[in-house]
């Protein structure tokens, strides 16, 4: 079989086609020169709503603000507890910390997400939210995590960073929460170029107090609110993400090909691949196998022209901006065990077959040299 390159993400490759829709755009802006709050915004986050199934959607400069404003908005802070996965981006904790509160983490399941079962151990009397991550782009199992909140009196706040489009029972994540909260990063599912992001949310009093958090707390251009911090997604990006919206579902089409391919020649070769389920509709942020030797596959395939990553080597609560929080080697040994096998490989749309191919069949000679 013919060797081929291939790199872990190709965005040059992605924005090819698309370039005289997205510089368009750019001029659009720049011909009506609302660089701030333009019209564009409220367009996406219109758009972004309906597609998402929320009545509002709020641009934001990228998701861990997002995050932020909703944990500031729903007045969580010094005192409180927050509960969410160790084995995310950093982001879903460091939201936590950022407004004064404890993150309290809940080990997750094989799929990544976070362990429903376990939730109630970690609940007490200073519990205020729950932080679901829809990690991959695969839903968590929000139906009982919204019946233990509900029962305690909490909040659920969805991480969807990794997940836009992504869908639980036929619902959009994004939608079950009080609110959900959307990266935009230039790795993501739906890619601003720079960053971005977005919340969702049903609740028109948040919503409002969202949309003057965002922007210093102002209620107008003369009258502040309460204090807060500038937090606007750009028009521009705004411009461009309206762009990319009409490829969305597409895109997470592709991946989900891609990833299916994966698990069909994979699921006998390593230790574990993605299982979709029959209630969920993964849109794969990443396609992320488990495998025994997953460094020594790593350094292979990187030999023979395959990029791959690992999302992530160090789990939130064995970071140094955690140890305060008293956990510690042990604590969490589903997430830390997945730590040492874990390895994502390329999924994104525009990968060739002759790219795919390649991948699968440098695994499986990893594992059985082809003689």
């Amino acid at each position: 079989m013919s060797r081929v390159q291939v790199p872990y993400i190709n965005l040059p490759l992605q924005h090819r086609p698309l370039k005289p829709q997205l510089l368009a755009a750019v001029e659009r802006v720049l011909d009506h020169g609302q660089f701030i709050l333009g019209p564009e915004v409220s367009a996406f986050e219109e758009r972004f709503a309906a597609y998402c199934e929320t009545q509002y959607a709020i641009g934001v400069d990228n998701g861990t603000s997002a995050l932020f404003l909703v944990l500031r908005a729903l007045g969580i802070g010094p005192g409180d507890e927050v509960i969410t996965p160790p084995n995310s981006f950093l982001a879903s904790a460091s939201c936590i910390a950022l407004v004064g509160a404890r993150p309290v983490f809940v080990d997750v399941r094989d799929d990544f997400n976070i362990d429903p079962g376990l939730l109630e151990d970690a609940i007490t009397p200073r519990t205020r939210a729950i932080i679901p991550v829809h990690l991959t782009g695969r839903p968590a199992d929000m139906h009982p995590i919204l019946e233990i909140a509900q029962r305690h009196g909490i909040h659920v706040v969805e991480d969807c960073a990794q997940a836009v489009g992504a869908r639980y029972h036929d619902q959009r994540v994004g939608s079950f929460g009080v609110a959900g909260c959307f990266s935009l990063h230039p790795l993501k599912t739906l890619n601003a170029v720079g960053d971005g992001g977005v919340i969702t949310t049903n609740d028109s009093a948040l919503y409002e107090m969202l949309r003057k958090a965002r922007n210093h707390g102002l209620r107008n251009r003369d009258e502040c609110e309460f204090w807060s911090h500038n937090c606007r997604l750009d028009t521009i990006q705004a411009a461009m993400l309206l762009v990319k919206m009409d490829y969305l579902d597409q895109w997470a089409e592709a991946r989900r090909a891609i990833a299916a391919f994966y698990r069909k020649f994979l699921r006998d070769v390593v230790a574990q691949v993605p299982e979709d389920k029959s209630h969920e509709y993964a849109v794969y942020h990443t396609f992320i196998i488990q495998a025994e030797r997953r460094d020594e596959l790593q350094d292979y395939l990187l030999e023979e022209g395959v990029e791959t990553k690992v999302h992530y080597p160090i789990p939130i609560h064995l970071q140094d901006a955690a140890r305060s929080l008293g956990y510690g080697p042990g604590s969490f040994p589903v997430a830390e065990r997945q730590t040492q096998r874990i390895l994502s490989l390329p999924v994104y749309p525009e990968l060739m077959d002759a790219q795919r191919d390649w991948v699968v069949y440098t695994i499986k000679r990893f594992h059985k040299p082809i003689r």
